[in-house]
């Protein structure tokens, strides 16, 4: 199979991936990646403001809608290729599909991963047959490698996004949202390479002509946006949606997107922390960063998609639990009801104890209590003391620092970056 097809036109690209393709995909990996829900969320739909549709492909056995481009690729190898085995660069979540189907196909499968791939990632990728290999930086170091051992291993490569076969599996996903929910105006469509909006946006013109396709990229990795857009914009850091965190797109996908897809819009950490944290809260499902990238985008563009009905991909949900305790955690402060204030006190008896009882009268609940005497600009007798506390909103802390205040303690809140 041919890894990065080159069409000289966007006409060219889109023959090379039709409506047939993709339903011949649906029906080759049949009953070997899960058909998953997609479910109407009367919440995140008052939130909005408009009618919000999920697809829950974080339900997928691998946590990640990857599995059916994998797949898809898998079933069209030879015999001889089989045997060979596979090879893909991946910043985890094609790693873990190509890797659970090909061991389950009798197929050896090797993954290039970047050193900076989330631990949970590489671990899960091995648990289902995966030999990986850790080399680069970033997806295109470990790309390059990737194809280096191509070449010297005699393998057949994978692309995670920039093949039609790939293509075709990944628009999968866009046939079952519309069998689901015919109706919709929109799909929305985190973009990291192009594969899966590529496929989605090619099903979905082809079953309902005029349905608005819009993509979402992190705005640290702004990658496809700047490419359609003829920009220069840098990408790179350390962004929450590494997994679409490409630095290179497709250019098989990108003439695909630039001629089917409406918009692409940009989120920021920020929008995307929120949208992991309401998915979580709301909607009772975990989602990695990227998976949460269309609903951060239709929250921050509010008047775009008001008052249509609003198709959804959570694709992943591949995220370190660390980094999800984080991330919850954050949005609290940001909410009000975790909060770190810094008082500065008198160092003598009695003094902290009279602090105490403010956040008793608000009933305001004290989590950690930190002294700092030596490192500080004040006077010998003066210290600072940091309190961590949860109130029930941020109207309750509020007050809380309002009465402090009315007492002439210096308090200021320890502000999130």
């Amino acid at each position: 199979m041919t890894a990065k097809p080159a069409f000289a036109t966007p006409a060219e690209a889109r023959e090379a991936l039709t409506l047939d393709d993709i339903r011949s995909a649906a029906e080759r990996i049949r009953g070997a990646v899960v058909r998953t829900p997609m479910m109407h969320s009367k919440t995140l739909s008052n939130i909005a403001g408009c009618e919000i549709w999920l697809k829950f492909e974080n339900l997928q056995f691998t946590a990640a809608y990857k599995e059916r481009g994998a797949l898809n690729a898998l079933l069209h190898l030879t015999e001889e290729q089989r045997k060979r085995g596979v090879i893909a660069a991946s910043a985890g979540n094609h790693s873990q599909g190509l890797s659970y189907h090909g061991t389950r196909l009798g197929v050896p499968v090797t993954i290039v991963m970047p050193r900076t791939t989330p631990t949970v990632k590489i671990m899960q990728t091995e648990s289902v047959g995966g030999n990986v290999v850790l080399e680069g930086e970033t997806f295109d170091e470990a790309y390059a490698h990737a194809r280096k051992l191509e070449k010297e291993m005699g393998l057949t490569f994978v692309h995670p996004f920039d093949d039609p076969i790939v293509a075709a599996g990944q628009g999968t996903v866009g046939l079952e949202m519309l069998e689901d929910q015919p109706d919709l105006d929109c799909i929305v469509v985190p973009i990291g390479g192009g594969g899966l909006i590529s496929g989605i946006a090619t099903a979905a013109h082809a079953i309902k002509p005029g349905i608005e396709i819009v993509g979402v990229q992190a705005a640290l990795f702004p990658s496809m946006y700047a490419k359609l857009k003829g920009e220069d914009m840098a990408c790179g850091g350390d962004t929450l949606a590494e997994g679409i965190a490409v630095k290179a797109p497709g250019e098989f996908t990108s003439k695909i997107i630039g001629e089917l897809v409406d918009e692409i819009l940009l989120v920021d950490e920020e929008e995307l922390e929120t949208a992991v944290s309401l998915l979580l809260q709301i909607e009772k499902t975990v989602v990695e960063g990227a998976g949460s990238a269309g609903l951060a985008a239709v929250l921050a563009n509010p008047d775009l998609f008001k008052g249509k009905k609003v198709g959804l991909v959570l694709c992943g949900g591949n995220i370190d639990t660390r980094l999800l305790a984080n991330v919850l955690l954050r949005d609290l402060a940001r909410q009000g009801r975790l909060a770190r204030l810094r008082v500065t006190l008198q160092d003598r008896p009695g003094a902290l104890f009279r602090v105490m009882k403010e956040f008793d009268d608000h009933n305001v609940n004290i989590i950690e209590i930190y002294h700092q005497r030596i490192f500080t600009s004040l006077p010998a007798k003066g210290l600072i003391t940091d309190i961590e506390c949860e109130a029930r909103d941020r109207e309750q802390l509020d007050a809380l620092v309002k009465a402090l205040r009315a007492k002439n303690y210096a308090v200021s809140l320890v502000e999130l970056n």
